[in-house]
C-alpha cells in the first residue's frame, strides 16, 4: 500500500523505521512544525521528522491537521492508509475521510483502557500489572475506533513511564506493521472495541507530580515512577523546588521509623518517611543544579531534624 505516517516524538520512530522496511511505500511523513527543544532552545524538527528527512521521504509539518494546503496535498498523494504513533494533534474529518483505509492508529494501552494522551503514566500510577498496545481506526471520538490488533506487556514493579514506554514502542512497531500487512492482504478487519473496562488518561501536568509525604509509600512510589521522565516528580526542600527520580520503598527490619517528610541521610542512603514506611531516595536535581545522586545532595545541604521535603 501506499502509505503517509504521521507521528512526531522518539516514540514513534521505531514504528516508522518498521513501516520503511516493510515493503509497502511511505510517500510522506506528517509530523508537528519545528519547534525549540534541548537546553539551547534551538528550533528543531521533530524525531520523527529527522529520521524521514534523512531517507529522503517528504515531510508535511502543517500547522493544523485541516490546513486547506495540507489536506490537498495529501488528496494529491492519495495514501491507502495512514499509519498514526503519537502524532500529537487532531484529525478533523475531512483529513480522516481522504486514505480509503482510514488512518490506523497504534495506541499505548488495552484499548477501551486508558483512552487519552498519558496512558502509560497511568498504567504505572494506578499499579496495572499488564498493559500493552493495539492498533484501532481513528474515529471522531476519542481513542474509541474498532481494534485491529492487540499486544501485552507485564509492568515491571520499577518501571518508570520513559521505561516501560521505550518497551512498548518496539514491540507496539511490530505489530503496526502487521496491522497494515493484513489491511493491505485484506485479511484483516477491526473488532468494535468493548463497553466494558473503558477508562481515561489525561496528561500529567506539574501539579500532578509533587510527592505528597503524607501519602503511603507505595502511592509516592507510583507517583514518582509515573512521572519520570515526564512531567519529572518533585517535592520542595527549604522553601525551593527539589526534582526526584524514582524512589524505593524500604521495609527492613531495622529501617528508621520516619515521620512523613522527614529526611534520614546516611552513608549510603538517603530515606525519607512516608504515612506507612519511608523511601529512599535516587537522583535529586535541585534546582538551577545538575542531576546528582540523594547521598551527595544530603552531603551537602547536611539537612537538619527540623527539615522536612513537602508542604
Amino acid at each position: 500500500m501506499k502509505l503517509v505516517f504521521a507521528g512526531t516524538p522518539e516514540v514513534a520512530v521505531p514504528s516508522l523505521r518498521a513501516l520503511i522496511g516493510s515493503g509497502h511505500e511511505v510517500a510522506a511523513v506528517v509530523t508537528r512544525p519545528d519547534a525549540r527543544s534541548g537546553r539551547g532552545r534551538r528550533i528543531s524538527a521533530s524525531p520523527v521528522g529527522e529520521v524521514a528527512e534523512a531517507e529522503g521521504i517528504e515531510v508535511l509539518k502543517p500547522a493544523r491537521a485541516g490546513d486547506p494546503e495540507f489536506l490537498a496535498r495529501l488528496e494529491e498523494i492519495a495514501p491507502d492508509c495512514c499509519p498514526v504513533v503519537a502524532y500529537g494533534a487532531l484529525l478533523p474529518q475531512p483529513a480522516l475521510d481522504i486514505p480509503r483505509h482510514g488512518w490506523v492508529n497504534l495506541h499505548f494501552s488495552l484499548l477501551p483502557a486508558w483512552r487519552g494522551a498519558a496512558p502509560v503514566q497511568h498504567a504505572v500510577l494506578h499499579g496495572d500489572d499488564i498493559t500493552g498496545a493495539s492498533t484501532f481506526r481513528i474515529v471522531k471520538e476519542l481513542d474509541a475506533g474498532p481494534v485491529y490488533g492487540t499486544l501485552t506487556e507485564a509492568v515491571r514493579p520499577t518501571d518508570t513511564s520513559g521505561e516501560l514506554l521505550g518497551r512498548l514502542s518496539v514491540s507496539g512497531a511490530e505489530l503496526l506493521k502487521r496491522t497494515v500487512d493484513g489491511i493491505a492482504s485484506g485479511q484483516l478487519e477491526p473488532v468494535e472495541q468493548p463497553a466494558d473496562g473503558l477508562s481515561y488518561a489525561a496528561k500529567l501536568t506539574p501539579s500532578d507530580a509533587e510527592l505528597d509525604f503524607t501519602l503511603p509509600a507505595l502511592r509516592v512510589d507510583r507517583v514518582a515512577r509515573a512521572c519520570t521522565p515526564a512531567p519529572g516528580a518533585w517535592t520542595t526542600f527549604r522553601g525551593t523546588r527539589l526534582k526526584l527520580g524514582p524512589v524505593t520503598p524500604v521495609t527492613d527490619a531495622d529501617t528508621p521509623d520516619l515521620a512523613p517528610g522527614r529526611i534520614h541521610a546516611g552513608k549510603k542512603h538517603v530515606l525519607v518517611g512516608t504515612s506507612t514506611h519511608p523511601v529512599a531516595l535516587g537522583e535529586v536535581q535541585p534546582q538551577g543544579k545538575r542531576s546528582m545522586a540523594a547521598v551527595d545532595w544530603a552531603r551537602g545541604v547536611r539537612p537538619t531534624e527540623d527539615d522536612r521535603l513537602g508542604a
